[in-house]
């Protein structure tokens, strides 16, 4: 298999990310791949980036080749003010070189670069650079995750449209937080009617993971 990265990304913040991270790492480990987790970028961190220190144990759980990886290895860049990079940041550049020479480093000992952004596609990292940018800059596939929530319709077409627009290489899939009997009430119809098939977390992992490496 060639050295490939995926980039987990969201139709807004608290959808999942970080758990279908963490599951797509045990998946992908079961598959014998030196999987990896990457957090470029955490705000709203008190003392040290909870979601990136989740990402290094686990991936150091799975593959003890990855033990001496440290925080700063997983996530380069971290910011006190839970906001967008852009404002967290309070007007100082983002080093966006020491960010991908981090990436090349987890990316020469791996098989596959899991890389987790911050909240949706389009949250500002500078001015003119988004979330949704990084993964053009990663080269990566792209896994959408959509919250289950009235409304998920709208976000879900919205993200798949800009994706599709950046011509990026993508799946996405349904994260059931808010109850999976609703959904399939309200929203589920309409998914089935416009996508056929429609992959869940809880369900289709194993399917999800395979068509992210295809």
């Amino acid at each position: 298999m060639n050295n490939k990265s995926i980039f987990i990304t969201a139709t807004n913040t608290n959808i999942g990310k970080t758990y279908t991270t963490l599951k797509l790492l045990e998946i992908f480990s079961k598959k014998n791949l030196k999987v990896v987790a990457f957090k470029p970028i955490e705000t709203g961190v008190d003392d040290l980036p909870q979601d990136a220190l989740r990402l290094l144990e686990k991936s150091q759980q799975l593959n003890p080749i990855f033990k001496n990886l440290t925080l700063k290895d997983i996530c380069p860049i971290w910011f006190r003010l839970p906001a967008s990079p852009f404002v967290a940041k309070q007007s100082k550049p983002i080093d966006m070189q020491k960010i991908y020479n981090s990436y090349q480093k987890l990316q020469k000992i791996s098989d596959l670069v899991l890389i987790e952004g911050a909240g949706g596609l389009f949250v500002p990292i500078e001015k003119d650079l988004y979330m949704i940018d990084l993964i053009k800059i990663f080269d990566a596939k792209a896994l959408l995750v959509v919250h289950d929530k009235l409304g998920c319709i709208n976000d879900a077409l919205l993200s798949i449209n800009a994706i599709t627009q950046q011509n990026i290489s993508f799946e996405w899939c349904i994260n059931h937080v808010d109850g999976k009997k609703e959904f399939q009430k309200i929203t589920l119809p309409f998914f089935k009617e416009k996508f056929g098939k429609v992959l869940t977390l809880q369900d289709d992992l194993e399917q999800i993971a395979n068509n992210l490496l295809l």
